[in-house]
């Protein structure tokens, strides 16, 4: 694994300015602040990954939050999401804490990297897709890096993303067959990770039960079981 690759790419991602409606917005968050978060300076500017770089498994989430990763720096780390998804990453031993709250609170990934297919928080959770184009290289880069055996992706905008750039690769020839659900499996091709589909831990699909931590936890469980095979 070429660790400065990684690094060079996270800087890329901290300072694009690719999109500049986005680019506009996490500088106004970072400005206007939250009332519980006043105390703080926020980061405000693109999120880069982070993470074990021999990584046998790819987390893809959608973006950070305003005021979760472009508060924080580091992307699920300070909102209800990533208090979901660090517990499940805990418990089938992908992190070294259950808990994320600042990029500087010692959270280590073990064996996964934590990804999304948009950097920037977008003004209501909604990435334009000119905007996920533009970062769609990004994550393209991140798949050749890792020596990946499983890529689980939160949420169908992730899903799609991901399977769009196996479609553009030619790795499969249509996105049809691949019907996003959660805790699905999908072999690919030989040769490619295993896919596993998940609805993405939002509050918005947490607080409704539509995902509950179980649900959550089955993913990982999956994925750790489908790592450990090799």
């Amino acid at each position: 694994m070429n660790c400065s690759a990684l690094h060079l790419l996270a800087d890329e991602v901290v300072h694009c300015r690719r999109c500049p409606r986005l680019v506009e917005y996490i500088a106004e968050v970072a400005r206007v602040k939250r009332r519980a978060y006043r105390e703080w300076e926020y980061w405000g500017k693109p999120v880069p990954p982070f993470g074990d770089p021999q990584a046998r498994l790819l987390v893809v989430g959608l973006a950070p939050a305003a005021h979760g990763g472009n508060r924080t720096g580091r992307i699920f780390t300070g909102d209800r999401s990533g208090d979901f998804l660090f517990r499940a990453l805990y418990q089938t031993g992908f992190a070294s804490q259950p808990e994320s709250v600042s990029r500087d609170d010692g959270m280590q990934l073990r064996g996964a990297y934590i990804t999304a297919v948009a950097r920037c928080a977008p003004p209501g959770n909604k990435p334009a897709p000119e905007e996920l184009r533009n970062c769609r290289s990004y994550l393209e880069r991140e798949l050749d890096l890792f020596p990946l055996r499983v890529v689980v992706a939160l949420g169908k905008i992730a899903f799609d993303g991901y399977l769009g750039i196996l479609r553009d690769r030619g790795v499969i020839a249509s996105r049809a067959p691949f019907v996003f659900g959660h805790n699905r499996e999908f072999r690919t091709a030989p040769g490619q990770p295993v896919l596993i589909s998940s609805y993405h831990p939002s509050q918005q699909n947490t607080s409704t039960g539509k995902l509950t931590e179980k649900m959550l936890l089955q993913v990982f469980r999956r994925a750790r079981r489908i790592v450990d095979q090799g």
